[in-house]
């Protein structure tokens, strides 16, 4: 078939193809299904015959209207959807939530790492005051006074104190998922060591009877906080699983759709941790009463079981495909 043939039997399927992208380009209503559905099959069948004609007939007008045709479908099939914060909306609302119930397995393994370094370090320090020193590290050792934690704090600078903390925490969060990379091993340790400081720290003001006081200060920020970072550690030990464990496709192919996935998880922190940097640098240092801390911390859990819930029922109605690819 020449390109007058071509042009002559197919000239309608190009030119409904091009009206479908001309509105779909300016529409201000979401996109129906049946303009995606058409639109998919219009698309493909453009590909194929940019492709026959490229074979056959490589510099020929017709190639040229057909490469642009083709390449204009694709950006809407492929790339408008990316756009803009729907994406992300669709990608925090949806995708997420159903990504950590497909890795809640691991994620849970986090945090019970995470809860076997903080009984650790508290046993360790409840037998032994004395081994404060040498779980944490010496500039928190030192700085431990339970007796100071209700003293003025005088000029916080709060915007600033929360921003520092959110750049820590994200920091540690990246470091425990990287560690991925070490086959899990690393990311184990993280988990553990993390929890051991705060286990130690809880003893600390346990024995000074100051234990209410210390969760007033560290479960408003750290119900969150800690979320995130049993997510980032789940997406780490994910990583590593699937080196050991690559089921039917080989095992480089395998890792690297593990940590492809897994840094959407870390992704999906992000907003986790500005949400605890805020508590941390604003709540956590106030002088609001202890019971209002607590109310806080139970705020915080309350929101996030909502959230999950909210994403696993959305997630239903929404294709599993993440538009932030």
């Amino acid at each position: 078939m020449d390109p007058a043939q071509r042009i002559q039997r197919y000239k309608e399927d190009w030119s409904e193809l091009e009206r479908l992208l001309g509105a779909l380009n300016h529409i201000r209503r979401p996109i129906s299904a049946g303009d995606i559905d058409r639109l998919t099959a219009l698309y493909k069948s453009a590909a194929a015959h940019l492709s026959a004609m490229r074979t056959q007939w490589p510099n020929d007008p017709t190639t040229t209207y057909l490469n642009h045709l083709v390449a204009r479908a694709h950006h809407v099939l492929y790339k408008q959807s990316d756009k803009g914060a729907g994406s992300i909306g669709r990608f925090l609302g949806a995708y997420f939530p159903s990504l950590i119930r497909r890795r809640q397995p691991f994620i849970l393994i986090a945090g019970a790492l995470f809860l076997l370094g903080m009984i650790a370090g508290f046993a360790a320090v409840w037998t032994d005051p004395l081994s404060l020193h040498l779980v944490l590290p010496a500039n928190i050792a030192d700085a431990i006074d339970p007796a100071a934690t209700n003293a003025p704090r005088g000029e916080l600078h709060s915007p600033l104190v929360s921003t520092e903390i959110l750049i820590n925490n994200i920091r540690v969060a990246m470091l425990i998922f990287v560690s991925g990379v070490t086959l899990g091993i690393g990311t184990v340790y993280l988990l553990a060591y993390n929890g051991l400081i705060v286990g130690a720290l809880a003893a600390v003001f346990v024995q000074a009877g100051e234990s209410y006081v210390f969760w007033a200060y560290i479960l408003p920020h750290g119900i969150i906080e800690l979320t995130a970072i049993f997510i980032a550690g789940g997406a780490g030990l994910y990583m590593g699983y699937r080196f050991f464990v690559p089921g039917a496709y080989p095992r480089k192919r395998q890792f690297l759709r593990a940590a492809k996935e897994s840094v959407q998880l870390l992704l999906g922190t992000i907003p986790l941790f500005v949400i605890a940097g805020i508590i941390e640098g604003y709540v956590t240092p106030s002088e609001l009463p202890l019971g209002a801390k607590y109310a806080a911390a139970v705020g915080t859990l309350l929101l996030l079981a909502l959230y999950y819930v909210y994403g696993r029922v959305r997630a239903r109605s929404v294709p599993s495909n993440p538009s932030i690819r």
